[in-house]
């Protein structure tokens, strides 16, 4: 297991001053989509992109070495990633997701399941009475989300993988929110951890992209087998920039959890704030837990403003530093009314259940001053007053 600061070097270094040809600093992009043999039937490493490309490959071992995995696979996408574990199921196997998680996976979910490629079913991972049920069906996946999307719920790790390890399931965790800069599933006993590296990792809302980390060598060649087979693999280009991003990724992450933890303090005083979703406070159900996995709490937050969809109109449009926009992890800040925008697949009744209001909000906070991102807020709120005082 790397400690933080040798794993902040890795994500530095990793690579740096490797290139045999003309001693670049930087690691070249390699664009080629087909590599020369040396002779009949005498390939080289690589032959043909799809399959394997140095500049992937880089990315790749980088991520697993955050992680701490045996091994990784680069793919286009988030949903790729999951889709990719998704695909190592049997038609008899279940999958058991979390009853809050992101839409795009819930969607995916049900899509795979609908096709009866596997059954799924959705709890509460919350709830120990709900979690046993579900692990006495003998699952053969657990897929996990911590913190979740976009209510920040926090799942105790280590203890879920020792349920799923009795259940003989195997536990992949969705580690896109915090990334390895802040939590390693695989050390808690994950099997699998997933990224969306477009979000925190490449962390410049400019790259689309998707990875699978592996504890066990195994499963790193069967998740590579089959996305050479599906061709579901990312492009070079875009792992030479998510690898240029990850670069950054542990002072990125430092100073937007530390703005993230500001305004969430600030934002639970406000009298139009019915509730603060952020692992960081005292007063979050998932505290102590997050505290005990994690070694940060992230730059995620949701909030519940106090009164209707025409009062969250007003207040987004009032905004001039938060972009209203889907994703999250850039050095930008964002925000999101997931009821309209990310989780807006999902019918009413799945959101009430999830928890997900009309009136809640989600931040992404990004790199710009404290005080700029709480002025720019407080002109929202102060819309929302002259309109009180109007009426």
């Amino acid at each position: 297991m790397f400690e933080n600061g040798s794993r902040q070097t890795v994500a530095v270094t990793n690579g740096i001053a490797t290139d045999p040809a003309f001693g670049a600093v930087t690691p070249p992009v390699y664009l080629s989509s087909t590599f020369a043999f040396e002779g009949f039937q005498q390939a080289r490493r690589y032959d043909y992109t799809r399959t394997a490309n140095p500049s992937r490959d880089l990315l790749a071992d980088t991520l697993a070495k955050l992680e701490g995995g045996a091994g990784a696979v680069v793919v286009s996408s988030g949903m790729a990633a999951i889709d990719l574990l998704l695909a190592q199921l049997n038609r008899t196997d279940l999958v058991v997701a979390p009853h809050d998680c992101y839409a795009g996976t819930y969607r995916l979910l049900n899509a795979r399941h609908e096709r009866q490629q596997f059954d799924v079913l959705f709890v509460d991972q919350t709830d120990e009475k709900s979690l046993s049920v579900a692990l006495e069906r003998r699952p053969a996946l657990v897929l996990v989300e911590t913190p979740s999307n976009p209510l920040m719920r926090v799942t105790d790790v280590r203890a879920l993988a020792a349920h799923a390890r009795v259940a003989g399931a195997k536990l992949a965790v969705d580690n896109t929110f915090l990334s390895p800069a802040l939590q390693m599933p695989l050390t808690l006993g994950a099997d699998f951890v997933i990224h969306s590296t477009t979000k925190y990792l490449n962390g410049h809302s400019d790259v689309v992209g998707g990875a699978v980390i592996a504890a066990n060598q195994t499963d790193v060649a069967n998740l590579a087998n089959w996305a050479n087979v599906t061709g579901v693999a990312g492009a070079p280009f875009d792992a030479y920039l998510t690898l240029r991003g990850l670069r950054t990724l542990f002072p990125r992450i430092e100073a937007q959890q530390r703005t993230a933890a500001a305004l969430a303090r600030r934002l639970r005083q406000h009298p139009r704030v019915r509730a603060v979703y952020y692992p960081g406070l005292e007063s979050h159900p998932g505290h102590a837990i997050a505290k005990a996995q994690q070694t940060g709490f992230g730059a995620m937050l949701s909030f519940d403003l106090v009164g209707d969809v025409g009062d969250v109109r007003r207040f987004v449009d009032a905004l001039k530093l938060f972009t209203l926009a889907e994703s999250l992890g850039g050095v930008e800040s964002l925000i999101a009314h997931p009821a309209t925008m990310t989780h807006s697949c999902l019918s009413p009744e799945v959101r009430r259940i999830a928890g997900i209001s009309d009136t809640l909000l989600r931040l992404s906070v990004g790199l710009e001053a404290e005080d700029d991102l709480w002025a720019d807020l407080s002109q929202g709120f102060r819309g929302l007053a002259e309109i009180d005082d109007q009426s």
